[in-house]
């Protein structure tokens, strides 16, 4: 969790009160954040002749974005303690009425297609709500702009450019300007090489180094003012002097942009001559359908159910109390005149992490006091603890195996391409195997298609001990599968392998008899004169089957019929071919069988 230090004196001052280190640790946890430490309590380094003031420094959930800054926490829990309500953050027009535009050029959909932006108008910083500015803006980079790869803020004095605004994307040779707190203009290539050795930028430079073209943003007159993710340009930088300033955003993520954004923008709208209001910026992008107004400060309107509520908090609260305490949580509630078991429910902009109504209902119980909620058995609980029935598929196959005399083994889930595709002599079709887009090594490239590979590397990792090995695994692998939304799916597989002096066709073999009639599945034959008492029921069989992972001639596939149903093959089994034994390092023969086993569900 991220860890926010904030001033002891400040924070008191905004709260309108004192606490002790006892009683501050005691607010935070009501709250549901932790007081880490108090600077106070211990020996403080001394600054140009000046002890460093006390500080509070405090770790916040990861998802609360809205408590990254002083303000933040400070807002947070003025509204908690009932000190203040929460701000009406408005929208207003700029005072010529024109707002600014931001004019999006198709080429930026090569590299970071989404742009967003805001105003501050009059704003009055002082020193500590300045770095609180800056501050945030890199909490926000770290945290949910995954080191400025999904989004990268700029923030710009907006007297000192002039609009409209366009946000291009050009080849790195064609940009040119001077790099904030630098005194030489630069071109996009000699601004990659000169901040190669800079402890803090360098980290950034990956994210668009192999483009052809760079981001970037010019005001009308065709000076820049950032080239997003690295730098903002030096011209427009803000000090504590600025009174407008003029915040841009780009993105690789629409959701994450418009989080920032509205996280930025309600934090430090307070400093504005009239507090809590901001100036909205036109984003004209027809070429991807994304032209708006930016940012929307509209509350999210979603439903909560009473009883949901009361059954996991384990209390008998009416409607009105479940709003009064959403709103010390930051909410706009009311009982709703559709059901009298809902509430309707306002999400205020700053609240990024409430999804569904189990944030509503956590929130509802940090209100109401964790502390207070009543203790009874578990048999209380909101919850029926079983389980998932592939889970419970998967411990009967597993027991059985390791009843069996085989060992089980729990390789990693990612595997190099090769490992996956070339060492068992299989294609790649570019249709089955889900990709790393930026893996970190050559060892972890891809999501198994299969659990051969792990099973062959432990064997590989483990030829000093005695042999034969069986081993076998009951997990899941995962293939590319466009009709569904997150476009992949996972299938649960079993799958076993001998190793040893011979070949051991025979033992996987008759393993697979062992699981399939633990499974009340019935072997068929088609040899003459025998007939089967599986008919209509579930029954398999085997069929030799050409599959270059396996010795020619030595290899079977798996048929399943089940209660009367059309066949399908979910699996095979064999002797490996030497070359994949060469691949993996293995000596001696290897049998292996892998079968989908979610057909018996």
């Amino acid at each position: 969790m991220p860890t926010i230090a904030v001033d002891k004196a400040g924070l008191f001052q905004a709260l309108g009160q004192d606490y002790t280190t006892e009683e501050f640790d005691e607010l935070c946890f009501d709250f549901g954040i932790e007081l880490d430490e108090d600077t106070s309590l211990s020996q403080r380094p001394v600054v140009n002749g000046k002890q460093e003031a006390a500080q509070l420094k405090i770790e916040i959930p990861a998802n609360r974005y809205d408590m990254l800054c002083f303000e933040g926490i400070s807002l947070m829990l003025e509204i908690f303690l009932g000190k203040r309500t929460l701000p009406d953050y408005r929208l207003v027009a700029p005072p010529k009425g024109e707002l600014q535009v931001i004019n999006v050029d198709k080429e930026t959909a090569r590299i970071r297609p989404y742009c967003t932006g805001a105003v501050l108008r009059n704003v009055k910083f002082t020193k500590e709500s300045y770095d609180s500015f800056i501050a945030l803006q890199d909490k926000l980079h770290q945290n949910l702009a995954r080191q400025r790869s999904l989004v990268a803020i700029g923030t710009h004095d907006l007297d000192t450019i002039q609009g409209p605004f366009s946000y291009e994307a050009l080849p790195p040779e064609e940009i040119q300007f001077v790099p904030l707190n630098q005194s030489r203009s630069m071109t996009g290539v000699e601004l990659m090489r000169f901040y190669e050795s800079d402890r803090n930028l360098s980290k950034y430079l990956p994210i668009i180094r192999d483009s052809p073209v760079y981001p970037v943003i010019y005001d009308s007159k065709r000076t820049v003012c950032s080239m997003p993710p690295i730098i903002n340009g030096n011209h427009s930088k803000i000090t504590l002097d600025t009174r407008n300033v003029f915040i841009e955003m780009t993105a690789t993520d629409r959701t994450k942009i418009d989080i920032c954004n509205n996280i930025v923008v309600s934090m430090f709208s307070k400093y504005s001559e009239e507090p809590f209001t901001v100036e909205p910026v036109e984003i004209v992008s027809p070429h991807n359908h994304q032209s708006r107004q930016t940012p929307d400060l509209t509350p999210r309107e979603t439903q909560a159910e009473v009883s949901y509520i009361n059954k996991c908090c384990g209390l008998s609260l009416s409607p009105p109390d479940i709003c009064g305490l959403l709103k010390r949580m930051s909410y706009s509630a009311s009982p709703s005149r559709s059901s009298a078991d809902l509430i309707d429910v306002h999400v205020p902009p700053t609240r990024a992490d409430v999804l569904h109504q189990a944030d509503i209902m956590e929130d509802v119980a940090i209100a109401y006091g964790f502390n207070k909620l009543p203790r009874s058995f578990p048999s209380k609980s909101g919850t029926v603890a079983q389980p998932l029935m592939i889970n419970k598929l998967s411990d009967i196959v597993r027991l059985e195996a390791a009843m069996a005399g085989w060992s089980e083994v729990m390789p990693l889930i990612l595997c190099s391409h090769d490992e996956n595709f070339a060492w068992l002599n299989r294609k790649d079709d570019g249709s089955t195997a889900v990709r790393l887009a930026n893996p970190k090594t050559a060892e972890y490239q891809v999501v198994r298609t299969t659990l051969l590979p792990g099973l062959l590397k432990t064997i590989r990792e483990n030829k000093h001990h005695t042999v034969p090995m069986k081993i076998f695994e009951v997990s899941d692998v995962a293939f590319k599968d466009a009709s569904l939304e997150r476009k992949s799916r996972n299938e649960r597989h079993f799958a076993a392998a001998w190793y040893g002096k011979s070949s051991g066709f025979e033992v996987v073999h008759g393993l697979m008899d062992r699981v399939m009639l633990m499974l009340k599945s019935a072997f068929v034959t088609g040899e003459a004169g025998l007939k089967s008492k599986a008919a209509g029921e579930t029954m398999y069989w085997i069929d030799e089957v050409d599959d270059p992972t396996f010795f020619p001639g030595h290899a079977a596939a798996i048929h399943i019929r089940i209660d009367g149903r059309e066949e399908q093959v979910i699996g095979v089994f064999g002797i490996l071919h030497p070359t994949v034994l060469e691949k993996f390092e293995l000596k001696y023969p290897v049998s292996t069988l892998e079968m989908n086993i979610e057909v018996f569900l």
